[in-house]
């Protein structure tokens, strides 16, 4: 499936937090989980929304890119949905539908009581942990020891294990090495990266694709530079089913930070295999 160049001159993509009508009533019917509420320590969204440009500004659509294996064209039409904004749309294909959005992170474990315990796969403790790192690390997967290990899941429905209150599961974990893994491990075995790695429902997005979504161009990360809106597909999670996928982050204060600028549950455009993140995203 192809883009027809002649079509696109000039044309921008703008694609906000709302959906055209393919796809829009899940986005309506979901949740407002909402951001966590670490504020992060980046700049304020004030100041920084006077110097950096609109959506529409930066994310353009080139004049061929290649989304999947079809080679039959693939229209473009400009839509206003009712808000005055014009906004370029892929016509027909499943891809211009919209994802449902979320974000995970590493959580680290901070001082506490260590009244709490996480096991191996065979049951044997791993460190006694704040409740409080416990009930996150279940959910998200990974995260690190207060005295700076790292751990990740390794088997469900441990006999041994608390039951994780978000999830309902019993989750055990393996000690990582903290120089490969930093910051976690993905569903291929993989470290995973910040900012780039992706959860999946993997029935949907193959894991190790390469992906395109424009509404996270641009976007900053906390070292100043500017998200190119290229991810990789390399994790799974047991509540990302469908069409959903799960940006991870890092750092809950990321995670909030990037809820602040594109807020979880509204919706993505998610493209598979797009031109723009083919030579290493």
């Amino acid at each position: 499936m192809r883009i027809d160049g002649a079509a696109l001159v000039g044309l921008t993509l703008f694609v906000a937090g709302c959906a055209a009508s393919s796809g829009q009533k899940w986005v309506n019917e979901l949740p407002d989980e909402g951001p966590p509420s670490a504020a992060g320590d980046w700049k304020s969204l004030d100041a920084e929304s006077a110097t950096r440009p609109s959506l529409e500004d930066r994310v353009q659509i080139p004049d061929r890119a290649i989304i999947g294996d079809d080679a039959d064209d693939d229209p473009v039409s400009v839509r206003d949905l009712g808000d005055g904004v014009p906004r370029a749309i892929l016509a027909g294909t499943a891809q211009s539908e919209l994802f449902r959005n979320t974000y995970y992170d590493f959580p680290s474990e901070s001082a506490g009581p260590k009244d709490a315990t996480i096991y191996d796969a065979s049951c044997a403790p791993i460190a006694k942990v704040t409740t409080d790192f416990h009930d996150r690390v279940c959910v998200q997967g990974s995260g690190k020891l207060e005295d700076g290990a790292t751990v990740s899941f390794a088997k469900r429905d441990c006999g041994c294990a608390s039951i994780c209150p978000r999830t309902g599961q019993k989750l055990c974990y393996e000690r990582l090495d903290q120089k490969r893994f930093p910051s976690g491990r993905g569903a291929t075995g993989q470290p995973i990266t910040p900012f780039y790695t992706v959860a999946v429902d993997s029935t949907v997005i193959p894991l190790g694709t390469r992906i395109f979504v424009p509404e996270l161009v641009g976007v900053p990360r906390p070292d100043g530079t500017k998200h190119n809106g290229c991810f990789l597909a390399e994790d799974r999670g047991l509540k990302v089913v469908g069409r959903r996928i799960d940006f991870f982050t890092g750092d809950p204060a990321n995670t909030a930070r990037w809820n602040a600028i594109v807020p979880s549950n509204r919706g993505v455009h998610v493209l598979p295999n797009d031109a723009r993140c083919r030579a290493g995203g």
